[in-house]
């Protein structure tokens, strides 16, 4: 075909005389002279660098490869048909066209659901926040509940799950399930009594969620945590449980000056008990001594009148009798009394000074 071309030029250009030269004359003349065209290319390696070039073009546009994040799971399609295997992090080629791959986080997740949306809080990767859910307790009051619940989907069925529920498994499975067991488990309870039995409640439906999604088949999801945030009461219940609330601080402090009383007058009992107890002792005390001191005179006064004889005391008498002479003689003006039968005490009366002295002795 270049040839063929090559020998139509070369013949045009012998009949016009070749391109680029100016007319001589006459009514002949002649257009500008084409250039030469190698229509070859080169010869055969431009065309192997071009099928080659062809080639990677058709790679980049197909993509006949795909890689895996950590925390991710691919789900190879082939004809629309799911792989039961997920796909593991790294590099995997597939068949343009005929296969392609869908890529499922496994990373944890978290699901807020809370009376007031956070703009942050939705938009943030991996976190989900829905409104708060509102149940009804036991005698038909509204009552709001607040949970965060973190989540991941279980990546040995990953394939299964998403060939089952589809890419929204989540709001398919978890939210639906939340909300049942809220529902049930909050419904058993009077509004007042919540507070109260908080952690029973939070028990009761973090056991619930977790026997619902394990129940299902190839457990799609694997259940982290289930925290109950804040339980949201009506207006007049919450008034209902600050009165109550308050009566029982009351009867509490009630009691506590009724205890502090009793211990009070137990107190002054004890110390009025002590202070008795204290006397008797004293009084048996001073008793005890009076009698003793008592016993022992006695004792002793009769001791000494076993040990009393005439004799003893004649001679007592006589050492009396002895310190009157002797005061005689100093005071001649004294007068003795003695009393009859020569017995004790003798009177001494001095005449001068005008009083009179009484010396005891002995018989």
């Amino acid at each position: 075909m270049a040839s063929d071309m090559n020998d139509y030029f070369n013949k045009k250009k012998s009949e016009s005389g070749g391109f680029g030269k100016k007319p001589t004359g006459g009514s002949g003349g002649g257009g500008p002279q084409m250039p030469k065209i190698d229509m070859n290319f080169g010869g055969g390696k431009a065309g192997i660098v071009y099928f080659l070039v062809a080639v990677v073009v058709m790679l980049v546009l197909a993509k006949p490869f795909t890689i895996i994040q950590e925390g991710e799971r691919g789900i190879l399609s082939t004809n629309g048909k799911y792989q039961d295997q997920a796909l593991l992090p790294g590099l995997h080629f597939i068949i343009p066209v005929i296969q392609k791959v869908y890529v499922v986080d496994t990373k944890v997740r978290i699901i807020n659901y809370a009376s007031r949306i956070e703009a942050s809080g939705g938009n943030a990767a991996g976190i989900n926040v829905k409104p708060a859910i509102t149940v009804l307790d036991k005698r038909g009051l509204p009552v709001s509940i607040e949970l965060t619940v973190q989540y991941r989907l279980n990546s040995q069925f990953a394939a299964q799950t998403i060939s089952n529920w589809g890419f929204s498994w989540e709001d398919k499975i978890i939210n639906p399930v939340v909300r049942d067991v809220v529902r049930n488990v909050v419904g058993k309870y009077d509004a007042e009594s919540l507070p109260q039995q908080r952690n029973v409640i939070a028990d009761e439906i973090d056991k619930g969620v977790r026997a619902s999604v394990t129940s299902l088949k190839n457990s799609p999801a694997d259940l982290q945590s289930v925290q109950l945030r804040e339980i949201g009461l009506p207006n007049k219940v919450k008034e209902q449980i600050e009165r109550v609330q308050v009566a029982k601080q009351e009867v509490q402090k009630a009691e506590q000056d009724v205890q502090r009383a009793k211990q009070e007058a137990l107190k002054r009992a004890a110390e009025a008990e002590g202070m008795a107890q204290k006397a008797r002792i004293e009084a048996q005390g001073i008793a005890d001594a009076i009698t003793i001191d008592a016993d022992a005179k006695s004792k002793a006064n009769y001791l000494i009148s076993k040990s009393l004889t005439t004799q003893l005391l004649q001679l007592e008498q006589m050492k009396v009798q002895g310190q009157f002479n002797d005061a005689l003689r100093e005071n001649k003006d004294a007068k003795i009394f003695l009393t009859p039968g020569g017995s004790t005490p003798n009177i001494w009366v001095d005449m001068k000074n005008g009083h009179q002295t009484k010396t005891s002795t002995g018989q």
